[in-house]
């Protein structure tokens, strides 16, 4: 026995070698052949969560039906809306707020009035908040598949080309709506400032559909919150159950007081235009006609609404011509389009936004057009018919 060896003294025997620590916390672990087996699965079941997800989510749009004002961000509804109305061979207005109705209810947009002239539900409102151009073409290009073959009919807010910042033209970093419907990589926005990590989870977000679903998840039951973040927030509350409320109804009132413009102290002005050569929303625009084109739809777009009474006379004149140039550049491409008149000046709510009674006189000048006419067989089944 060794002097000073503790174990011996106190006639304990000696601790060994330590045993081999197991990898991880358990002793399970995959072979490569099991890792074949089990890797595809896993990728099969997250692929088919969204879809068996639409058999449990009820989703009945109404009359009317627009997508929730605190849903705008919710890709994944609007293609599950899209596909909805698509299959019920219904026109598709897309647009931004315009179409959506800001100012009025969900039975005073263009969407509702139009409905009203052909005596059925054959328009959808597919109208998003902030869904400038270059936002539009990248909704359409990754969450409106469903379009094919089908009548369009897309809105041209001028009020998108009315500044260099309207237009992202601005080098200044700026937040701007639907930043993730924005070119990442290929097309530079000057404003757009976002990582390259950033950008890319933003690729793969759009090209696996388990990612937008769960986004849908976060916005539509969680608050806009992650689980994580929802749970803080909720410390007693059963996150599973949260999922039993169903979608957040449509909104039926406006978003904003309806007011006339002139009860607002807006006063006429000058708008620092920028031209359609250099226009970034422009182009975003025609990347969003050529991806309609592709899909085999037919598209009529409509050129304002735009309130100039709010124009100097100077800016009148430029207005007017950029207005026109537009319309004679969709009619070189072969697509039909109609530039909104000029409403009465009580029945504006801003610069764009009409009032109830300014989208009740577009949807019966609309039924009125020969173009718009020709393009939706219900318009041109009222319009022999006699309008209702």
């Amino acid at each position: 026995m060794k002097t000073g060896d503790p174990g011996s003294i106190l006639g304990r025997p000696r601790p060994g070698p330590p045993a081999e620590t197991p990898y991880g916390s358990h002793e399970v672990r995959l072979s490569c052949r099991q890792w074949l087996v089990a890797g595809p699965l896993v990728v099969a079941g997250l692929a088919l969560l969204p879809t068996l997800w639409t058999r449990f989510e009820r989703f009945e749009p109404g009359a009317d039906y627009r997508i929730p004002y605190a849903l705008s961000s919710d890709y994944w509804l609007f293609r599950r809306y899209c596909r909805w109305a698509a299959g019920r061979r219904m026109t598709l207005l897309i647009g931004d707020s315009v179409v959506w109705g800001q100012y009025v209810g969900k039975e005073q947009t263009l969407t509702h009035w139009l409905n009203r002239q052909a005596g059925a539900e054959c328009f959808a409102n597919m109208g998003v908040d902030g869904m400038h151009p270059a936002a539009l073409a990248g909704l359409l290009q990754h969450y409106g598949q469903a379009v094919s073959g089908r009548n369009v009919v897309l809105h041209c807010n001028l009020l998108w080309l009315s500044s260099p910042r309207h237009d992202l033209q601005t080098e200044k970093e700026f937040a701007f709506n639907h930043p993730r419907l924005v070119p990442q990589f290929v097309a530079r926005i000057p404003c757009y400032r976002a990582s390259y990590s950033r950008r890319l989870d933003v690729i793969i977000e759009r090209e696996v559909p388990f990612l937008s679903w769960a986004d849908h998840l976060r916005q539509a039951y969680f608050a806009q919150r992650d689980v994580a973040a929802w749970t803080l927030q909720h410390p007693y509350a059963n996150p599973l159950a949260a999922l039993t409320r169903g979608l957040p109804p449509p909104d039926d009132g406006p978003r904003q007081p309806p007011i006339p413009w002139t009860e607002r102290g807006l006063i006429p002005q000058d708008f620092p235009w920028v031209e359609l050569e250099t226009s970034l929303q422009w182009r975003s625009l025609e990347r969003a006609l050529a991806f309609l084109e592709a899909k085999d739809s037919e598209v009529f777009v409509i050129v304002g609404p735009f309130n100039e009474h709010m124009l100097t006379e100077a800016d009148g004149a430029v207005f007017a011509a950029l207005r026109d140039g537009i319309a004679a550049r969709l009619g070189q491409r072969g697509v039909a389009c109609w530039a909104a008149p000029l409403l009465p000046s009580r029945e504006y709510a801003d610069a764009s936004h009409p009032l109830s009674e300014g989208y009740a006189r577009l949807a019966q000048e609309l039924f009125d057009d020969e173009g718009f006419v020709r393009f939706d067989a219900h318009a041109g089944a009222q319009h022999a018919g006699g309008t209702q």
